[in-house]
């Protein structure tokens, strides 16, 4: 019986498949892409009043901006008062297990908080937050 060489046994070249591997960075790609929390903002600043008791809160979802001069922004563009509840209720169904944060403005007005906060809860959150500066 004749024993057969193979190319690789008679020193020819040995090639490296790269398909696992670009296989692998992939799928770690979409890991990571897909775990990522991603930071949204409201689009405006504003001075936050300042608290001794503040605490860190780490997932907020839905984010209302009050400015000094009755201006109310959520996802980078500014919403009348009326407004509020339905587009908390649309940020609310993209994701049920959110909380609302309302950044007012320390001198925006105590009603239009109080407002803003009540068309949160009315829209199904129970979750609702202001935030603060900590001291």
């Amino acid at each position: 019986m004749r024993k057969r060489h193979s190319r690789r046994q008679s020193g020819g070249i040995a090639e490296i498949n790269m398909t696992p591997l670009i296989d692998m960075v992939f799928i770690l790609l979409i890991f990571f892409i897909v775990t990522t929390s991603f930071v949204k903002e409201t689009g405006v600043d504003v001075n936050r009043p300042s608290a001794k008791t503040a605490v860190e809160k780490e997932r907020a979802n839905i984010l209302i901006s009050i400015r000094e001069n009755d201006e109310i922004w959520m996802d980078q563009r500014q919403i009348d008062r009326r407004a509020v509840r339905a587009n908390v209720e649309r940020m609310y169904a993209e994701n049920p297990e959110g909380s609302v944060i309302i950044l007012a403005d320390e001198n925006a007005k105590t009603g239009l908080l109080i407002e803003v906060m009540d068309q949160a809860r009315l829209a199904g959150v129970a979750n609702v937050s202001i935030a603060a500066e900590r001291d």
